[in-house]
């Protein structure tokens, strides 16, 4: 996630109207990523998918125990500790079911990909799941972290049976919708013709956004968690958080 508070108040890009469809709320998602914030980038479309009865649960598949962010904390321990208290608060806030760490070292996943322990904590949370949501290959700004959560995750769900298989949506921002922030310049965007699906958002979903991104404490300045996700809603989503499907 953004990692400084530079130009948060900047005004709002325009955007062309979405042409996405809305998709109907599942019975059961899970929103599968790497670390405590990763939800962020779609928070409203979380807060209304719990709003309207769906359960949510919340992976991450670690605690961020190397990510300091804002905080000036050492690495470890004691960082993982308070990100996990961070991240249940922030679940909270979305009136989400659960939020689950699955305790893997933070930019350290790379190191699970061959042995079966990562795959099978992931896989674990997928089998009741409707709806699957998860980063894109793009990993968002191409964390390595992400992008194996979300490699892995596709892989699992690709291999399940059709008749017990998920729908896999994958978070996207669509091509000229970045928000005007030197720190996104670099992020990943996609074509508004593969963003075929969106979750609709209400005001009160974004209000539950808001006080999702001020539990992040650790990783954002004031300035920051208060403006993310206005700034967001102003550029990247207007109403609605786009998805494409993965298959």
């Amino acid at each position: 996630m953004i990692r400084t508070a530079a130009a948060i108040a900047v005004a709002a890009l325009a955007m062309a109207p979405a042409t996405a469809q809305e998709t109907p709320a599942p019975r059961k998602v899970v929103v599968m990523l790497a670390h405590p914030d990763d939800e962020l980038p779609m928070a409203p479309a979380i807060a209304a998918l719990a709003r309207q009865g769906t359960e949510v649960t919340i992976v991450h598949a670690t605690a961020g125990d190397a990510g300091p962010g804002v905080s000036g904390m050492a690495k470890g321990d004691a960082l993982a500790d308070t990100r996990r208290a961070e991240a249940q608060c922030a679940g909270r806030a979305l009136g989400v079911a659960e939020v689950d760490n699955l305790g893997f070292g933070d930019g350290r996943l790379a190191d699970r990909v061959r042995d079966v322990v990562l795959a099978a904590a992931l896989a674990h949370h997928l089998p009741s799941a409707d709806t699957v949501l998860t980063w894109g290959p793009d990993g968002g700004y191409g964390h390595a972290d992400h992008r194996l959560v979300s490699a892995l995750t596709t892989q699992i769900v690709q291999s399940m049976p059709a008749a017990e298989r998920p729908k896999l949506l994958y978070v996207g921002i669509s091509a000229g919708s970045l928000p005007p922030v030197p720190e996104m310049a670099q992020w990943a965007t996609t074509d508004p013709a593969l963003l075929t699906e969106a979750i609709a958002y209400t005001p009160a979903d974004l209000d539950a956004a808001k006080a999702a991104a001020a539990c992040h404490v650790t990783q954002f300045d004031e300035v920051t968690r208060a403006g993310m996700m206005p700034l967001f809603d102003a550029t990247m989503w207007r109403g609605k958080v786009h998805f494409r499907p993965a298959f």
